[in-house]
């Protein structure tokens, strides 16, 4: 049995609205951001299943995970994997030119690709564009070509990766409008920080203003019979009902580590007297708010107009607004213990925003970024009698 629990239906699908779109999907070719909290399988997911299905569609994917080295330029990361592509077309025995060759049934010629560019200028002043080059690979491989930046967010922590978005803008401007193209440019970023990758479609100054911004559609039942059945080969028991293993994974936050941590914790320290559907839930609700301690911490650390923002925030069903009126401060004024200025509330609101403890839904909407957390945070004032 495989250790990787698969989603070929969700990743056909998804390759299918992005590569052969219908009317309803053609925005998608604006690009597609998703977002996700870290640890719930979105990069398991993009290189086991989405690349699979846009490669079997005929497509041409190049991956980037802007998190693999955190010390190094985004935009040189990016730039790297795009010229390491394109070399790969040059070289007629390269496994990419064999794949592209089998997926499409084309003859690219004895000696590959052919660019009338420089391939280490791609990218840099004064040599090729990437919407030149970009451009180029479609008309020639006659088929789409895929980018796919996992944790996009950093890429606009630096002025070279703000210039890169817009150049990787200025690429499907280049290739997607033209009416007789043999193929699209499909930018997709995907990230952990919900309210960085919330901006980067949001906000007018951003390159993909506009763009179509998703949560990552996490793991449900399914994953839970997948592991569950895993363990039953494996010899443990007794386990718990399907049911109430996936209420625990909702309650963890769809993580799948934590769920394992869980289950790991309920087939090794639990008594086997005890029923596994009562010891569950019990063991699911500790590591849960455990794990919300962790991040209202870093709240309590920004100090109380931070905490009195958040409290805001938390405690609106639905998306809070007016975090910066006066009504807003004269609430946060009490909460502090001092007058608040209403001046002094943006910069501390941004600090949460870091942190991604809130997210920007809109001008003026905010949000919670993790609603696990919420839900804790709102269960721990219902202790306190705040609620």
């Amino acid at each position: 049995m495989s250790d990787i629990y698969l989603r070929p239906q969700l990743a056909a699908q998804m390759a299918q609205q992005l590569l052969k779109p219908t009317g309803l999907d053609v925005g998608l070719r604006s690009g597609l951001f998703l977002s996700g909290l870290r640890r719930t399988g979105k990069t398991t997911f993009l290189r086991n299943d989405l690349i699979p299905a846009l490669e079997a569609a005929g497509a041409l994917v190049i991956y980037v995970d802007l998190w693999s080295d955190t010390q190094t330029n985004p935009a040189k990361l990016v730039h790297s994997a795009i010229r390491k592509t394109l070399e790969d077309l040059l070289t007629p025995a390269s496994s990419l030119l064999e794949k592209l060759k089998c997926i499409k049934g084309a003859d690219f010629g004895a000696f590959g690709f052919k660019f009338g560019f420089k391939l280490e200028s791609v990218g840099l002043e004064g040599g090729a564009t990437l919407a030149e080059a970009l451009t180029e690979v479609v008309d020639q491989a006659k088929t789409d070509v895929v980018l796919i930046v996992d944790e996009v967010q950093h890429a606009i922590t630096t002025d070279e990766g703000n210039q890169l978005l817009l150049a990787l803008k200025a690429a499907r401007d280049a290739i997607n409008p033209r009416p007789a193209t043999p193929g699209h440019f499909v930018f997709i970023g995907t990230g952990s920080h919900r309210a960085m990758v919330s901006e980067l479609t949001a906000r007018r100054n951003q390159a993909f203003v506009g763009a179509t911004s998703v949560p990552y559609p996490v793991l449900d039942e399914d994953f839970v019979r997948f592991l569950l059945t895993r363990l039953e080969k494996d010899g443990f028991g007794p386990l718990p009902s399907i049911s109430v293993a996936a209420e625990a994974f909702k309650m963890l936050g769809s993580r799948p580590e934590e769920l394992i941590r869980a289950l790991r914790q309920l087939l090794l320290n639990s008594p086997k007297d005890k029923n596994p559907d009562e010891m569950l839930p019990l063991i699911a609700s500790t590591l849960r708010s455990a794990a919300a301690d962790v991040e209202l911490t870093k709240v309590e650390e920004l100090g109380s107009l931070a905490q009195a923002i958040f409290d805001r925030i938390a405690s609106t069903d639905g998306d809070a607004r007016g975090v910066f009126s006066t009504e807003a401060a004269a609430e946060y004024s009490k909460l502090v213990g001092r007058e608040v200025r209403v001046e002094e509330v943006q910069p501390v609101a941004n600090e949460l925003l870091a942190a991604n403890l809130i997210m920007r839904r809109g001008h003026g909407i905010y949000g919670i970024t993790d609603p696990f957390v919420q839900e804790i945070w709102r269960e721990k004032q219902i202790m306190l009698g705040k609620s």
